[in-house]
């Protein structure tokens, strides 16, 4: 069975992880704001010593695409696609909305469901899709900025669980019996097997020389706290 290696940086979350086909080995999460650049390659040196597995076993490498933090997708892609080059190792592309909706899906296990993974992006705006069971997009990823009649739609009918960093602020706004907010914001590396397992099988792999990380909006330089 293949080993691979998954990376997610589309959060504040910095987190690799170890999969031998879809089993999860192990893994290496910490949510210490945006300090990627200094934890991603240590953190991937220290995840395969322990675990007495070399890169030129690795099959493949997953890395969180998007839609996310512009300068986080942009470290861990970067570092993937360097990785991948150095090492003439497949890259698979993880939407981040579809990987945290696979997580909570296989852990409620709610047929009757639909999942709405959201991320932050800012003020009352989310990063958002809406998945079925099967995972399957019902509602296309966006950007969305939320108000009263955020989802009302598909609430009237069903439920709904909302999660991630973004849903914080969506249950403040969104008032349904049918919305389920959950705590956990599931970006994380560990969450990436079954969707690896799946995407590897098919054969499918990112062109390493286009790939690029689906970053939804156009980076906003934030204003500098001080004159130099």
């Amino acid at each position: 069975m293949a080993y691979f290696l998954a990376i997610e940086t589309a959060t504040k979350n910095c987190s690799v992880a170890l999969f031998k086909g879809s089993i999860l080995l192990d893994h290496i999460d910490i949510e210490d704001g945006y300090t990627h650049a200094e934890n991603i390659a240590p953190f991937v040196e220290r995840l395969l010593a322990k675990n007495s597995i070399s890169v030129d076993k690795i099959k493949a490498i997953a890395v969180s695409k998007g839609p996310g933090s512009y300068t986080g997708l942009r470290i861990g892609v970067a570092f993937a696609k360097g990785l991948c080059f150095a090492k003439n190792i497949p890259l698979i592309g993880i939407n981040t909305l579809e990987a945290m909706s696979s997580a909570v899906i296989n852990e409620l296990n709610d047929s009757d469901a639909f999942y709405c993974p959201m991320l932050d992006a800012r003020r009352n705006e989310v990063y958002t899709a809406v998945f079925n069971y099967e995972l399957r997009e019902t509602e296309t990823t966006k950007a969305l900025v939320l108000d009263e009649k955020s989802f009302n739609e598909i609430l009237k009918k069903n439920k709904v669980y909302f999660f991630g960093d973004g849903s914080i602020k969506a249950s403040r706004i969104i008032n349904s019996s049918n919305a389920n907010f959950l705590k956990n914001n599931y970006t994380s590396a560990k969450y990436f097997g079954d969707l690896i397992q799946k995407y590897f099988s098919s054969q499918k792999f990112a062109d390493l020389a286009y790939f690029e990380p689906f970053y939804l909006k156009n980076f906003v330089a934030g204003k500098p706290k001080k004159l130099v």
